[in-house]
């Protein structure tokens, strides 16, 4: 039986289960990278993808959280979070190791991944879908059928 993700409610229960299920990637270590690494990073983004649903309700979402992410992993070519890493202060440095102080084309792959993922998993609960021309079509509650 599956969950809809129709109310702020079942959104916000799975951004919890997203930030568990993200939090125990990077506690519980499997010896497999894709596990251990960009299980993750499909998690952060999932994660920003539920905080956008939560905010734009409504909205389509996949597209800015994807543009989120892809500014994240650019804002790492700077070097301005590896140099906060080297922070006396702890909180910059935990903002460092949310933020990633590494570029990578894989981490921008598993991003997409995340992101596709939970945006297939909100069209299929949320009855959405495009018609022939590519246009969003209403849910099947305001169709009346």
């Amino acid at each position: 039986m599956a969950i809809g993700l129709r109310s702020r409610a079942s959104w916000f229960l799975c951004l919890v289960c997203i930030i568990a299920i993200g939090i125990l990637s990077r506690v519980v270590h499997t010896g497999f990278v894709i596990f251990d690494k960009y299980l993750g990073d499909a998690l952060y983004a999932a994660m920003v993808y539920a905080i956008l649903r939560l905010i734009l309700w409504g909205s389509v979402v996949a597209v800015p959280a994807m543009l989120i992410m892809i500014g994240i992993e650019l804002f790492q070519l700077t070097m301005i979070p590896a140099h906060m890493l080297a922070s006396e202060h702890m909180i910059v440095r935990i903002c460092a190791r949310l933020i990633g102080s590494e570029f990578s084309f894989l981490d921008l792959l598993a991003y997409g991944t995340g992101i596709a993922c939970i945006y297939l998993a909100d069209l299929s609960h949320t009855g959405r879908g495009t018609n022939e021309q590519g246009h969003n079509m209403p849910d099947k509650a305001s169709r009346g059928t």
